[in-house]
């Protein structure tokens, strides 16, 4: 067999890593590459400057180009690229998380008329190996339950606030000028980035379309150095955990937003940039997936893993990699359970006056409400005669706990519930 011929867009961090394994590789020559600055310098060896172009359509319309793999992330004009590719009969490699929680039907759809594949296993969580074990040597279970650590930047925040006992901010400062946070770090931090790659993960491991604006999403932004003090003497770590469960009416609640996890599981002790998945079905069990969830090298290998098995197939048959194609054209859309409407345990950290029979008055709302407390902690008096209160709740509606957030509101006896934290269990 001849080479096949692939397109790259993007050289920045992935895009260039992508370059470098691939020369490893002679039967993938990349023909072309789509920069937005020719002239940036690049230390990249053996690049011959005469295949870049700052017209991506230069790749997409070409016919000798068989597979394109984008880079850029991003929805525009990453999903028209793609768009042109598929229509130009192109195989498509991308690592774009959040055009495949968009607009990730509409593509796999078009793909499938085109006879083509989208491949995308360094979208999910970077250089883990997650979509193709799923769609392949995990097909034969009924996975329901995923959680996951998503996001490198949310985690290496809330590891050093724990070790370190820094605030927020602080932290947030140093990862930014480490680099692992962005200037601006809106879909890190508040959760976007984890929503986007759970509405995919969700898609194909319950085999049911997930609609991204039915998914929850709470970012990390409201955590603070006592929340986390008090997680530890309760025996748990605080994490942006990406959870989905599916029942057996298939009824579906997926979200993403902290949570207290146990230090019994393998969730806990996932730390700094490190991502990690953990899923649970029949008959496998549970089993837990861990690695680095982004990075030059990481990344690259799984989109060099993606190129690889459409080369290798590429030209034995009419119809390659059926496995990895989408399956949801004729089912149906998730039954989604509103967050109101979910049971989760809760810590909740409650700045109250310091009066004679105040943990009285408080607990008496949760009596109120049908919700039972597991146990309650009285911290210590401060100098302005406000006391802290730490209670874990057992296993209660989400919407008695906004109801009784509401009560507190109107008592006088509670100044602020500075914290609510759902519990994994």
């Amino acid at each position: 067999m001849s080479k096949i011929k692939l397109g790259l867009i993007g050289l920045g961090t992935v895009g260039g890593g992508v370059f470098k394994v691939l020369q490893n590789f002679p039967d993938v020559e990349i023909t072309k590459i789509a920069v937005k600055n020719i002239d940036k310098p690049r230390n990249i060896e053996g690049l011959d400057r005469a295949i870049l172009t700052t017209d991506p359509y230069e790749i997409v319309n070409n016919p000798e180009i068989t597979v394109i793999a984008e880079l850029i992330g991003g929805v525009h004009p990453a999903y028209e690229l793609i768009k042109k590719a598929i229509e130009n009969g192109k195989h498509v490699v991308t690592a774009n998380k959040e055009l495949l929680a968009k607009h990730g039907e509409e593509l796999f759809n078009y793909a499938e008329q085109h006879n083509v594949v989208i491949l995308y296993e360094a979208a999910i969580a970077g250089g883990i190996p997650l979509i193709m074990p799923i769609k392949t040597i995990l097909a034969g279970n009924k996975i329901t339950k995923i959680e996951a650590i998503l996001n490198g930047t949310t985690n290496y925040i809330l590891t050093n606030m724990d070790e370190n006992q820094a605030s927020y901010e602080t932290v947030l400062k140093e990862a930014q000028e480490l680099g692992y946070a962005e200037a601006d770090p809106t879909g890190d931090v508040e959760g976007f980035d984890s929503a986007y790659k759970l509405t995919t993960l969700a898609t194909i491991t319950f085999n049911k379309r997930v609609k991204l604006e039915n998914v929850y999403r709470e970012g990390i932004t409201k955590i603070k150095s006592e929340d986390i003090k008090y997680a530890n003497e309760l025996g748990y770590k605080i994490k942006l955990v990406a959870y989905a469960h599916i029942d057996e009416n298939d009824n579906a609640d997926v979200r993403v937003h902290p949570m207290f996890v146990s230090k019994d599981e393998t969730l806990a002790h996932i730390n700094f940039v490190k991502n990690a998945i953990a899923l649970t079905g029949s008959p496998v069990g549970k089993i837990t997936l861990s690695g680095a969830g982004a990075g030059e090298m990481p990344t690259a290998s799984s989109v060099v893993g993606d190129i690889l098995a459409i080369e290798r197939e590429y030209g034995t048959t009419d119809y390659i990699l059926p496995m990895m194609r989408c399956k949801h054209a004729h089912n149906t859309v998730a039954k989604m359970i509103p967050i109101d409407k979910t049971e989760n345990k809760y810590y909740l950290r409650i700045i109250a006056n310091d009066k004679i029979g105040g943990i009285a008055d408080i607990t008496e709302h949760f009596a109120e409400r049908k919700i039972s407390i597991e146990s309650i902690l009285m911290k210590e008096i401060k100098e302005n005669n406000t006391a802290e209160i730490v209670i874990v709740t057992d296993k209660c509606k989400e919407n008695s706990i906004k109801e009784l957030k509401n009560d507190f509101d109107m008592h006088s006896c509670v100044k602020e519930l500075a914290s609510m934290i759902r519990i994994n269990c």
